[in-house]
């Protein structure tokens, strides 16, 4: 169990939540108890998770020295010594050969676009991520192929109002992250990304603030976009608004008040109060599509 445990964790199953993104296409459609979609969605999920276990291993392997200066990440498993180099890009290579030969079985376009994203984070490990601006929309191109690849697996149609709330409420994650990053510079002096040092706190905060008021108004159009309104024979999903732009502001001040965004996944696991709003949002979402 010691050895298995630090190759678990250098696949970060604890991050495979961001590929739940692949059935947010299903809920909105109002389609979520299609059973046989959701099957088949659920076999993409796998697919994906596998492929994002392999960048991550990537990544690790890339930044080993950076991560080793680093206050937490020097306890991954690569940077702390527990797993070998050989091994990591042994199971790396494993993970994205079953990952893509998977989508391949799924669907073709799937795999395209799994492929794509693999390509896509094998060149930001390899330097992208290191170029300002576009480090950060990498990142959030990742979602937008999450999100797009769930509608293609489960065959429905995806709202290019749901691309821009998806690619923005990413920007608006990632700008978050950064955020840390550009105040561990501030404190230590040592800039942890070298992106980084393209930054500046109140680059970062202004850019926050913006992408918060977009994202916010991105959805209430979304809402009262008659296209919406008339596939979904609705006009009440303004009402989720509300939940939407409490858990906007509630990110806004564990990143700017408490200094706590440098990981999306652990405020998801671990904050009680975007708990609540996230269940808020699914369940009223739930009632007006669903229960109409």
């Amino acid at each position: 169990m010691e050895q298995i445990y630090p190759l678990l964790k250098l696949a970060r199953p604890h991050q495979w939540i961001k590929n739940l993104f692949l059935f947010i296409p299903i809920f909105f459609a109002g389609e979520i108890f299609e059973l046989n979609k959701v099957l088949i969605l659920f076999f993409g999920f796998l697919s994906f998770c596998l492929v994002s276990s392999s960048v991550y291993v990537l990544n690790d392997f890339k930044d080993i020295e950076s991560d080793r200066m680093h206050p937490t990440k020097k306890d991954r498993p690569l940077a702390s010594g527990k797993v070998k180099p050989q091994i990591a890009l042994a199971m790396m290579v494993a993970f994205a050969l079953v990952g893509l030969l998977m989508s391949y079985n799924i669907n073709k376009a799937f795999f395209f676009l799994l492929s794509s994203y693999l390509a896509l984070n094998i060149f930001y490990s390899l330097g992208l991520k290191n170029v300002s601006i576009l480090d950060i929309l990498i990142v959030a191109i990742g979602f937008v192929l999450r999100t797009v690849a769930g509608g293609i697996i489960a065959n429905v149609y995806i709202s290019h109002w749901l691309i821009i709330m998806i690619f923005l409420l990413s920007l608006f994650l990632v700008l978050a992250k950064r955020r840390e990053d550009m105040l561990q510079f501030v404190l230590s002096g040592k800039a942890l990304r070298k992106s980084t040092e393209n930054y500046s706190m109140d680059f970062i905060n202004l850019s926050l603030t913006m992408i918060a008021g977009v994202i916010v108004v991105a959805y209430i159009m979304y809402t009262v976009s008659p296209e919406v309104t008339d596939r979904l024979h609705t006009h009440n999903l303004y009402i989720t608004s509300i939940f939407v732009i409490v858990g906007v502001l509630r990110y806004m001040q564990i990143t700017l008040v408490e200094n706590k965004s440098g990981s999306p996944v652990k405020i998801l696991y671990s904050d009680t109060f975007i708990h609540i709003t996230l269940l808020a949002w699914i369940l009223s979402f739930f009632l007006i599509i669903y229960l109409n």
